[in-house]
């Protein structure tokens, strides 16, 4: 069995990559939470990258259905079809168009599959899931045939919390939260993606963002990714490095709301 032991762009702290590891053997879905920024979905892709596997991914949205990543029966298309002369039109199967969840239980080798954002759609859709995710197959109504796995996918789930999970599906995953990066995590990162980058930019670039992070009543304090934009925008940008923390360059990479940006400008007056 393949194991999971991190990337080279893509810091996993040990327990993650015990609870990935786990979560193949067990075959059952990795639910993972933390707080946007920390990489939930890039997690998926190394993975993929590490394993050598391809990537499936199904982001959610609001209006996403459950539906929809088994597949799709595409009627307008058979109607166009009818109406032009365009094949027979009498082989639904043609009309059949697999979803993202279809596409990874037919791959031709194993694959992770990540299903991002999940609690971005209704409260049912996770219910919606249980038995695809469980047994690995799906019905086709209109054909009248059953998708069954050729390889069972490494399947990944995030969630950003925003909309509790059902006990039910919850029963049926690993679980493991990502932390927000403390200081010397966060200096890892830095290095994975910058190499050997000015280290007095690190320094006080990381001393302002924890500076920022660390402020009462901020509302959306920024996250690993916005300050790996920030330090690029700041190496870029030629900024001097002294006024990194007096001036706070290039602020907008960092803040995304006009209310943090001026509680920040009121702590340094």
């Amino acid at each position: 069995m393949k194991k999971f032991r991190g990337s080279n762009d893509y810091v996993a702290s040990g327990e993650l990559m015990n609870a990935v590891n786990v979560a193949i053997a067990l075959e059952k879905p990795l639910l993972i939470k933390g707080e946007p920024g920390t990489g939930k979905t890039m997690l998926a892709q190394s993975i993929a990258d590490a394993l050598e596997m391809p990537l499936y991914i199904w982001g959610i949205k609001s209006t996403t259905r459950a539906q929809e990543g088994l597949y799709v029966y595409d009627t307008v298309q058979r109607l166009y079809d009818s109406q032009f002369g365009e094949g027979d039109v009498s082989d639904i199967s043609r009309y059949i168009r697999l979803g993202r969840l279809g596409e990874a239980f037919t791959s031709e080798e194993q694959a992770v599959l990540l299903i991002d954002e999940i609690d971005k759609a209704d409260l049912e859709f996770p219910n919606d899931l249980l038995w695809e995710l469980d047994r690995m197959e799906f019905y086709i109504t209109e054909t009248k045939t059953t998708v069954r796995t050729k390889h069972r996918p490494v399947v990944i789930i995030t969630s950003n919390a925003e909309k509790e999970l059902p006990d039910a599906f919850l029963r049926r995953c690993i679980f493991h939260y990502i932390d927000f990066p403390d200081e010397e995590k966060m200096r890892e990162i830095i290095r994975v993606h910058y190499g050997d980058i000015d280290r007095r930019l690190v320094d006080e670039a990381m001393k302002a963002f924890y500076d920022i992070c660390h402020m009462n009543d901020i509302m959306k304090k920024p996250s690993t990714s916005e300050l790996l934009d920030w330090i690029q925008a700041l190496q870029i940008g030629g900024v001097d490095v002294k006024r990194i923390r007096e001036e706070i360059p290039y602020v907008g990479v960092l803040l995304k709301k006009n209310q943090d940006i001026e509680l920040l400008r009121a702590y340094r007056r």
